[in-house]
């Protein structure tokens, strides 16, 4: 079967921070911790393997507050801070991307679901996006999947359109974030719908197609409102700004501004004897022989899509 171009573009904040969880404590030879670079490059190394793509870019976020604190200063107040050895970690990952010849995407006041949710648009390829954030299911489309870590680091599952919908029990994924501005987000603190809980949420959404339709019809006491519950139609009514806040916060931004060009993304030659010394240095000897060939073949398989 025909061979497709593909791009790869790793949510590296998600699936380093899954690693750090995920695995016991792993030392290099300078006594630093990098059980996290370990299990980030497990997983690259395995999607690298599997999906063979062309092109390679690598997202993080930024230290600091987001557009979305501006709009809400409370947003992800209630998320406990990263441990201490973790960010080392992070500047170890970097580094072996720049080994690799990956690019590193980043932008002052986004989150990096927001860089993959613009590279994603702005990608003329199928795209997939490794993740260990169901966020990032938003934007799995008919040319963008998510490759999920759904438990550790091991279990993994390419989420399509159709296994989206299973996931969110009907809801399609550009229907997500208007689920959370019913239901909510307690891991981002995203408010929501006081007193509205997954199966309403789903209910209303399933029924009214979002939150613009649900909230026109309410004016109107159309058919489908009078058969609304009271308690319900009153919690929508009272927490209407929420509501529409609540949205604005869970979806991910596709317009960053960004200096994306796909060709650069290309992944090219790569100093095999550079990431040899890398790993080494960290103890990954393990991984050496893990190590793609250059100049990966034309990979994405049409079956997958």
């Amino acid at each position: 079967m025909a061979s497709e171009k593909q791009l790869l573009i790793i949510d590296s904040n998600s699936v380093i921070h899954r690693a750090y969880h995920a695995l016991p404590p792993l030392t290099a030879k300078s006594g630093e911790l990098v059980n996290a670079v370990y299990g980030f490059l497990l997983v690259f190394l395995k999607a690298v393997k599997e999906f063979k793509p062309v092109y390679v870019a690598a997202c993080f976020d930024v230290k600091g507050p987001t557009f979305r604190h501006k709009k809400f200063q409370e947003y992800k107040a209630t998320r406990p801070k990263a441990p201490e050895d973790l960010y080392p970690q992070i500047s170890a990952v970097k580094e072996i991307l720049r080994a690799f010849n990956v690019p590193v995407f980043e932008k002052e006041g986004f989150e990096a679901d927001d860089i993959i949710g613009t590279i994603a648009a702005l990608s003329p390829v199928k795209t997939i996006i490794l993740s260990g954030d169901a966020d990032a299911l938003q934007l799995v489309d008919s040319k963008t999947k998510v490759f999920a870590l759904r438990k550790g680091v091991k279990d993994t599952v390419l989420y399509n359109e159709q296994l989206t919908k299973e996931k969110f029990n009907g809801l399609v994924a550009g229907q997500i974030s208007d689920f959370k501005a019913l239901r909510g987000d307690p891991s981002d603190n995203i408010p929501g719908v006081k007193g509205i809980g997954d199966k309403t949420a789903t209910e209303l959404i399933l029924e009214f197609g979002d939150i613009d339709n649900l909230y026109e019809e309410i004016g109107e006491n159309s058919v489908k409102v009078k058969k609304l519950k009271t308690r319900i139609k009153e919690l929508l009514l009272e927490y209407k700004e929420q509501a529409f806040l609540s949205r604005d916060l869970a979806k991910i931004e596709k317009k960053a501004p960004i200096d994306f060009n796909l060709e650069k993304c290309r992944w090219a030659d790569y100093d095999k004897e550079e990431v040899r010394a890398l790993f080494e240095n960290f103890g990954f000897y393990s991984l050496i022989k893990r190590l793609p060939e250059n100049r990966p073949s034309l990979g994405g398989n049409l079956k997958l899509w």
